[in-house]
């Protein structure tokens, strides 16, 4: 039944992206806030779609540790779903996204249309100069740039270290850096097909202020995600010592 379930809605998922979109190329063409209401407006399908199909709701904890303005926004990442629903779930995100993301048809249409930051990880020093300076304009602009420094998608209770460019934005733009939990992992798939009913829960974190040095910032950073991550983990009973 999880299959299937899974199967029917990354058909309705994938679907309502092409016949969207393709409704929706004349929006790229006018104001990024046109863009915005059009995606979002898919969202609240996807999410719908998730809800009724798969039986998979979410919760927002923590939201008044989200600074006003400008903000650099590290999170734990463990499925597509959170690549797509931070997109819902923030006020005006820039999210940095992998290069061959862009180059997806519709899918990276939209994505640069609203106004993301595509990174080529082989490009080198070069590249990520041009992901800060695009972080700082995006920052300045008063929006949340949201970076996920695992690097990857990683199962349930993998504590990967994080990767440096996170700490080059956190130092660049020296803005405040709020970490995010989360428990995706547990009821999603990479891709977002279907492990099992439940709620994820995506849960901001006490901000760190701008200004720390490079290791003790990434040592605070990874801590505080993976503390958070692993109470998640607790509450769902993947990891011993859930809560009763």
């Amino acid at each position: 039944m999880t299959i299937v379930r899974s199967a029917i809605f990354l058909i309705y998922m994938y679907s309502a992206l092409i016949i969207v979109g393709i409704i929706g190329l004349p929006v790229l063409l006018g104001p990024r806030i046109w863009v915005r209401k059009w995606v979002r407006g898919y969202l609240s399908m996807t999410l719908f779609g998730l809800r009724w199909i798969c039986g998979v709701t979410y919760e927002v904890r923590g939201l008044e540790h989200l600074p006003r303005g400008g903000a650099l926004v590290g999170s734990k990442h463990m499925s597509m779903w959170e690549t797509i629903a931070f997109w819902s779930i923030l006020p005006d995100p820039a999210i940095i996204l992998k290069q061959s993301l862009s180059f997806i048809p519709v899918f990276g249409w939209f994505a640069m249309g609203l106004g993301n930051i595509k990174v080529d990880r082989a490009g080198g020093a070069k590249a990520l100069r041009a992901m800060l300076q695009a972080a700082e304009q995006r920052g300045q602009e008063g929006r949340q740039i949201v970076i996920f420094p695992e690097g990857t998608r990683v199962q349930a209770g993998e504590r990967p270290d994080l990767k440096p460019g996170i700490a080059g934005l956190y130092k660049s733009m020296k803005v405040p850096c709020v970490p995010v939990a989360l428990n995706s992992g547990v009821y999603l798939r990479k891709y977002c097909g279907l492990r099992k009913p439940g709620t994820i829960i995506v849960e901001f974190l006490e901000p760190i202020p701008p200004g720390m040095d490079k290791s003790p910032f990434l040592e605070t950073l990874h801590t505080r995600i993976n503390t958070a991550t692993d109470a998640l983990l607790r509450e769902d009973g993947v990891l011993p010592g859930a809560s009763s």
